[in-house]
């Protein structure tokens, strides 16, 4: 499939020349799904085993993320298009981008939460992702965590 036409009812935009914020990539994720069309339509944590290398700058900051059991992962969907307006999935009909979980958006931000399988050599070991090989990763959350509001206990990954 052509990912960068233009379906019919879509409408695009020219993106602004004005950029707002600097993004600092911490690592890459490293997936079996060399194209878009490989991926799944959303990650599911019995899915493929992936790799999130952490940059060796910021490995010091997974310590402790092996007592949680789910993470988010935010990334940058490096591959998307980015001037659609509104959008229309394969299923029919038109949408805005807003009411759509499509990667093509303004700003490609995707969120997964992941099954966190293991911690290894300044890597993540998930189940979960649905991205392409090499998509750049932008933060890790733990899913819930004892400083999270409501929430009186960490969330911890099976022995």
């Amino acid at each position: 499939m052509d990912w960068q036409a233009t379906r019919p009812g879509e409408t695009e935009a020219p993106l602004p020349e004005r950029s707002d914020a600097r993004l600092v990539f911490i690592g890459r994720i490293r997936t079996p799904f060399a194209t878009r069309d490989d991926c799944p339509r959303q990650g599911d944590q019995d899915g493929p085993l992936c790799r999130v290398e952490i940059d060796p700058h910021w490995q010091a900051a997974l310590k402790g993320i092996e007592a949680f059991a789910e993470l988010d992962l935010l990334y940058w969907m490096h591959e998307a298009r980015r001037d659609l307006l509104t959008q229309t999935p394969r299923g029919g009909g038109t949408l805005g981008t807003f009411a759509l979980r499509s990667p093509v958006r303004p700003n490609p931000i995707a969120l997964s939460r992941v099954k966190l399988e293991g911690v290894e050599d300044g890597a993540l070991l998930v189940r979960g992702l649905d991205c392409l090989d090499g998509t750049p990763l932008i933060d890790i959350k733990p899913h819930r965590c004892s400083h999270s509001h409501g929430t009186t206990e960490t969330s911890h990954a099976a022995s």
